[in-house]
């Protein structure tokens, strides 16, 4: 059974060498005579209470109350009022006449299907607060796991359900938690959608009777929509201004939230597993785990919102080796300079121009192994193909450790192509129904990861790999999709567990794999941003956003991911112009500074850049460096928004101590003329400014001003022309 992190409420934090740090100190309290749990952080407050039925109601979510404002259960209808079964519970089981979203269906080995759950205990353990609870007359146990961190507010959930019955009990859809907002009428809802090199794309929506279903039936988190919303019911709300709350699940399969408003205008946001296709069976004694939900509020805007959200990753879910999070690595990736076709001799000439710019690992990408040629051969057979490196890669990793660069690869290890020894010697270990067609998207068949034998061998190929090649990073991905989801070689009753099992071994085989090789670095790719969410960042140093690499089109991209996962674990890259995905032609400076607002790569044609863009090329790196800490882990101000074509962009970082900030400004549209307002900087001192790239100040920017100064004043940067791009450097006297 995997770990658990119980001060985390949590099995998703593997506790296996990980360094997962805990939430800071916070308050968790029970008044036994109003019946009611309250959690409390510096600014937030969240509380649940024990109704007279021995169900758990909903109580406040919001701004912190003082101890001396006691909270109160809401007031509940008669038993024989139908309004009764409809009032918001904590975690409603699929029964007691309940017809809303249900956190929890099962059916019993007699079919009954009527679960009604209530209160039988709780306990506090430090930063933890568990509630059982149980069935009014099959033994059936659900225990909630909370916790809340102290410095951002943000709510931990989860639960984990028991068969304590004498049969087998089949679990018919699971959530991990439902979370209840105030009664009130015009919330309207941010969430995320897409698709393949057009994710992340941020949209509103209104929140009244009409149910919204965000969802992934792909076995991955997936392209199409994220597992995050954000709700106000302010009008008015906007980046710095009003009520916020977010709901983030931590899971990379198929999941599902559905937010519902009911007729007392109570809005409820239900997150978990996807109950599309999906039964699991749980013997006596048995348990499940659900995902974990992270809920979080925000007194001040959409922007706090995501700043709490992002200070929350960094500390707490972000690997932390040595207990510091570290910067990401200037980096090169070979291919789109090179595809299937790399050599020794290639890389290395590849490899001699990154160094002189000043990168810092040097990736190969796909191609450097087996009989891969093209995208139809070859995945599943992890040896270095003997000749593309006859050698094999130690005088290429030699060589890039002897410039001072890391040396990373890629791996797509979930994956086989029909046309491999691997495939050859397993065709039962990919996921598929025997007797039926499989697809082959890509090319490709999904290996099935639930299995036991399948997870170790990928865990001794991957082992082998590290361990006999002195390889800093890793690029995982996972380019397609699951189709034909069969699981043949268990019980019929148990093939639908493939939707847990798969996950659960993955993480574990990346927990496993940096046990083992603690100093290598792991970035989650799913062709592009298929794999994006909080299940896989504990296991995963960054994120590949989007295969899009264009940089008006990642303006977007990079905005939208921004609203619920942090700059920290954002790669970005400067590549080709024109772009392969559109076409469009961008200067080199403009793509830079694009690719700037999180972690630096580069996948252009470096033997085709001239002594000016390489010149260039090499200042951008280097002023990087000098803010990288900022823009990874300060606070960032999403000014001007790029979605829907706005035709400008501007975004502010501010460092953790406000000794430094950076001003991003983008036009390709709309000139930009007006001052940029600026925020978070120290009011008292001295701010000296700069222009990224060795550009000079624009007119009316003084070269150094006062944090009060430089905030009443804003900063103005007229941008004018087709891709139009500076960056203003603020650092501290």
């Amino acid at each position: 059974m995997i770990g658990l992190s119980r001060r985390l409420g949590t099995a998703l934090l593997i506790a296996i060498g990980l360094g997962v740090a805990m939430p800071a100190s916070a308050s968790i309290r029970f008044d036994a005579q109003a019946r009611i749990f309250r959690l409390d952080s510096r600014d937030v407050s969240y509380a649940f209470g024990i109704g007279a039925d021995g169900k758990l109601r909903p109580v406040y979510w919001g701004g912190r109350r003082g101890d001396d404002q006691p909270f109160a259960l809401p007031k509940e209808p008669s038993a024989i009022d139908v309004a009764s079964a409809q009032m918001a519970q904590e975690y409603p089981g699929q029964g007691g006449g309940l017809d809303r979203e249900a956190s929890l269906k099962v059916a019993f080995a007699d079919g009954g299907r009527d679960l009604v759950l209530r209160y039988v205990a709780h306990r506090i353990d430090g930063d933890a607060l568990t509630v059982e609870l149980a069935d009014i007359r099959a033994p059936v146990a659900v225990a909630l796991h909370y916790a809340i961190d102290e410095a951002t507010g943000i709510v931990t959930r989860s639960a984990t359900v028991t068969n304590g019955t004498r049969n087998a009990l089949r679990i018919d859809q699971m959530m991990a938690a439902s979370w209840t907002l105030p009664a009130a009428q015009g919330y309207r809802m941010r969430y995320l959608t897409g698709r393949w090199t057009g994710e992340f794309a941020l949209r509103t929506r209104p929140v009244d009777g009409a149910a919204t279903v965000l969802e992934s039936r792909h076995g991955n988190t997936g392209h199409q929509s994220s597992p995050w919303v954000a709700i106000t019911d302010d009008p008015a709300a906007d980046e710095e201004h009003g009520r916020v709350w977010t709901a983030t699940l931590a899971w990379s399969g198929s999941w599902r939230i559905v937010t519902e408003q009911d007729e007392s205008g109570q809005v409820r946001v239900t997150g978990g597993f996807n109950p599309y296709d999906f039964g699991y069976t749980l013997r006596p004694g048995e348990q499940l785990i659900s995902p974990v939900f992270y809920g979080g509020f925000s007194p001040a805007g959409f922007g706090e919102a995501s700043r709490r959200l992002h200070r929350f990753e960094r500390a707490h879910l972000l690997p932390r080796p040595g207990g510091r999070l570290p910067l990401r690595k200037v980096l090169y990736n070979s291919w789109e300079a090179t595809l299937f076709d790399v050599n020794e001799a290639g890389q290395i000439a590849l490899a001699d121009k990154a160094a002189a710019i000043g990168v810092e690992r040097f990736v190969v990408d796909d191609g450097w192994f087996g009989a891969r040629k093209d995208d139809h051969a070859g995945l599943g057979d992890w040896t270095v193909n003997p000749v593309k490196f006859p050698r094999g890669l130690k005088p290429l990793i030699d060589h890039v450790h002897g410039l001072g660069m890391d040396f990373g690869l890629w791996v797509e290890p979930e994956m086989v192509n029909a046309d491999s020894d691997l495939y050859r010697a397993h065709p039962d270990w990919v996921i598929g129904f025997p007797g039926r067609p499989q697809s082959e998207t890509r090319n490709q068949l999904v290996l099935n990861l639930a299995r036991r034998d399948v997870r170790d061998f990928v865990l001794a190929t991957m082992d082998r790999l590290l361990r006999d090649n002195r390889i800093d990073f890793v690029k995982w991905d996972h380019n397609r999709n699951w189709s034909e989801p069969g699981w043949a070689t268990v019980a019929p009753q148990d093939q639908q567990r493939l939707y847990v099992d798969y996950v659960r071994n993955l993480y574990w085989l990346l927990a496993e794999l940096r046990r083992r090789h603690p100093r290598v670095e792991f970035e989650a790719c799913a062709s592009g941003g298929g794999r994006v969410d909080l299940g896989i960042m504990p296991y995963s140093d960054q994120f590949w956003p989007s295969d899009n690499t264009d940089p008006v089109d990642r303006l977007a991209i990079q905005d939208g991911f921004s609203q619920a996962y942090a700059p920290a674990a954002m790669m970005a890259w400067v590549t080709g112009s024109p772009s392969w995905t559109n076409n469009r032609a961008t200067p080199l400076r403009y793509r830079f500074l694009s690719a700037m607002q999180g972690g630096l790569g580069i996948g252009d044609r470096l033997d085709r850049w001239t002594p000016a863009e390489t010149a260039l090329a090499a200042r951008m790196i280097a002023d990087y460096k000098s803010m990288r800490e900022t823009v990874q882990q300060g606070d960032l101000y999403r000014l001007i928004s790029p979605q829907d074509g706005a035709g400008r962009s501007a975004t502010l970082s501010v460092a953790a101590d406000r000794r430094q900030a950076v001003l991003f400004a983008f036009s390709h549209a709309k000139p930009l003329a007006m001052p940029l307002p600026l925020r978070g900087l120290d009011p008292a001192r001295l701010y000296r400014a700069r222009m990224a790239g060795g550009d000079p100040l624009p007119p009316g920017v003084p070269n150094e001003a006062s944090g009060a100064d430089w905030m009443a004043r804003g900063a103005t940067i007229p941008l004018a022309g087709d891709y139009q791009a500076a960056a203003l450097i603020l650092e501290a006297s």
